[in-house]
């Protein structure tokens, strides 16, 4: 019992992507990159929707949220690993850990939250477009995005306070570059407590995952079925690409997410599984402001206003 602990003492190893030491200065040239140009495409997205008036609509307020969320979901992974990889050291704290696992919850599911939000704005605009600016008002936009961020601390603080009853052994290697909620209880000491977390977290995952998609296909559903009645090309193609950015990052995101999973229950490696991982907790917050900035011309066009006020200077 002495190498058990689950008090603030104990420590855990992460294990990264490769232990190879020569792939160690590629990992971090690679992935210093991949971080960067997140957080800086989505900062920019975040500072032209609130520069422009023409932006400042339901769909972009939802965006700009989606860009800040993006910004904390990979802060909350990548900068420990650059640091670990830079300081040749895998050590995390229990506190770091715990840490870690509550806000990487807390922002994949707000963006599972958004994205679920931004269908519902885009079913509205294109299936009610007459109603649209009275259904989708101000004070309803924030009461949405209010009850997603109450939803998502309240359930993510009940995994941390069960999580936190399972015991540990101190130097316990998690095989990711990140602390994971379903990995930790995995390598926690087998308990009647680990059967509770485990059955928690799969009622918990299915209702997280279930509801979103499922609200997501019935808004688009009715949007297909609402473009298919246009007699309009030009309607048609407006009203589609309305909505094609965000198809995008619905696509990407979930895709990922769901590819890491499926993998991970195919393939069993945990190396493989954390090397998918690094596709929607990396990849898709770096790729949504080009999915939305290349693909929206009035976002484009902000942005182009933005840079161009940058620098011609005050």
């Amino acid at each position: 019992m002495e190498g058990e602990n689950h008090t603030h003492a104990a420590q855990f190893l992460l294990m990264g992507l490769s232990e190879d030491p020569a792939l160690q200065p590629v990992l971090f040239g690679l992935f210093l990159s991949m971080y960067l140009v997140a957080v800086l495409g989505n900062l920019l997205i975040i500072l032209a929707v609130s520069s422009d008036s023409h932006l400042h609509t339901p769909m972009y307020f939802f965006l700009s949220n989606l860009s800040f969320v993006d910004i904390c979901f990979t802060s909350t992974t990548v900068p420990k690993m650059l640091v670990n990889i830079q300081a040749q050291n895998k050590d995390i704290t229990y506190t770091e850990c715990l840490t870690q696992v509550y806000f990487f919850m807390i922002f994949v599911g707000m963006d599972n939250f958004l994205l679920t939000v931004m269908a519902y704005d885009r079913f509205v605009a294109i299936c009610h477009p007459l109603n649209y600016m009275v259904i989708m008002t101000p004070r309803l936009c924030v009461l949405l995005l209010l009850v997603s961020w109450i939803i998502i601390f309240c359930f993510s603080l009940f995994h941390i306070l069960l999580l936190i009853q399972l015991s540990f052994s101190t130097g316990t290697e998690i095989p990711h570059f990140f602390c994971e909620l379903a990995l930790l209880i995995k390598v926690a000491t087998f308990d009647i407590l680990v059967k509770v977390n485990i059955i928690i977290l799969y009622v918990s995952s299915v209702l997280f995952i279930v509801c979103p998609i499922t609200g997501i296909l019935f808004s688009y559903s009715q949007i297909m079925s609402s473009i298919v009645r246009m007699s309009s090309k030009a309607s048609k193609y407006k009203a589609f690409s309305t909505c094609g950015s965000h198809l995008c990052a619905v696509l990407l995101f979930y895709g990922t997410a769901l590819g890491v999973y499926f993998s991970s229950s195919v393939i069993h490696s945990s190396h493989e599984s954390s090397v998918a991982s690094v596709m929607y907790t990396v990849v898709t917050p770096m790729l949504n402001p080009f999915i939305y900035s290349l693909r929206n011309r009035d976002v484009k066009g902000a942005l182009g206003r933005l840079l161009s006020q940058a620098a011609s200077g005050p």
